[in-house]
């Protein structure tokens, strides 16, 4: 993974937490990547232990990954689907038997080669699936635990204050399956209402489209679920579309063939690069809301 610092970001200090909760004063946490599950991690375990982030684009005390982890117990990798490999290769000076936690939405096959990278470096790896947004549960948000360590993992962090762990399979990869699978049809559903929101507004009928799908669909509320789902799409776009192409992935690998997860991707791609064309959707979709 490539050392260079670009910009300030959060949590961009390393944070110093005190022994509390049962956890010893000298936790270290090595917390690599700082998006949204970054950050979030980030702020959650600074009370409690030392946290040393690092990341490609945030400026932080540290050159390399392999600075922030050397000597830390845990190490958490939360990049990009894609970066999943090239951040396990990172951070192979980690200390032998360290914890590895690998919450990024990759496919199994990623996860395995992630997975045998930490081992051979000595350390104690761990898959993540985290299946739900991070925000608002934060270290609550629920995540299935994968790999011979899962187990031992979940009574480790639970005094740092993961709420959420549920130790799910003694191999890689059933986590991460279980993860895109569902997100196939998560942000299915979200780029499926962008496309057919976009056309019913074109034509002037989202009232009566959204008003039919209660028919067929019972939700408490198919205008503000719609102005919701299509509005993460916008935010996180990219990211979801790298998810998706995760997600063919293991589609492909099962021996299926991944129309919907690629269009899907390709969905996901266009909202977060088209946001001038989406952003008046949701403005009528918060408007309609508040009508109602």
């Amino acid at each position: 993974m490539p050392t260079r610092r670009r910009r300030d970001g959060p949590a961009c200090g390393a944070v110093r937490g005190g022994a509390g909760r049962g956890v010893p004063a000298v936790t270290v946490v090595a917390l690599i990547g700082l998006g949204e599950v970054g950050t979030v991690l980030a702020e959650e375990l600074g009370p409690v232990a030392e946290v040393r982030p690092w990341d490609i684009a945030v400026e932080t005390p540290y050159a390399s990954a392999a600075e922030a982890v050397h000597r830390a117990d845990l190490v958490i990798s939360a990049v990009t689907a894609a970066s999943t490999l090239a951040a396990a290769e990172s951070a192979t000076a980690l200390a032998k038997d360290a914890w590895f936690l690998d919450v990024n939405s990759a496919s199994p096959s990623q996860k395995q080669a992630a997975a045998a990278v930490i081992e051979r470096a000595g350390g104690r790896y761990v898959e993540a699936a985290v299946m739900s947004p991070i925000e608002p549960k934060r270290l609550a948000a629920p995540m299935l635990l994968g790999g011979p360590h899962a187990a031992a993992f979940a009574e480790y962090a639970e005094p740092l204050g993961f709420a959420g762990l549920e130790p799910y399979a003694d191999t890689v990869g059933p986590a991460a399956a279980t993860k895109l699978c569902r997100s196939v049809v998560i942000k299915g559903v979200e780029s499926l209402l962008t496309e057919s929101m976009l056309t019913a507004r074109a034509w002037g009928v989202e009232e009566r489209v959204l008003g039919s799908l209660s028919d067929l669909l019972p939700a408490q509320d198919w205008t503000a679920l719609a102005e919701y789902m299509i509005s993460r799409s916008v935010r996180h776009g990219t990211r979801r579309a790298e998810e998706l192409r995760e997600a063919a992935r293991t589609v492909a690998e099962a021996g299926v063939d991944p129309l919907m997860a690629e269009a899907i991707a390709r969905r996901q791609d266009w909202t977060a690069t088209h946001r001038d064309a989406v952003l008046p959707l949701l403005d009528v979709l918060h408007d309609k809301g508040n009508l109602t």
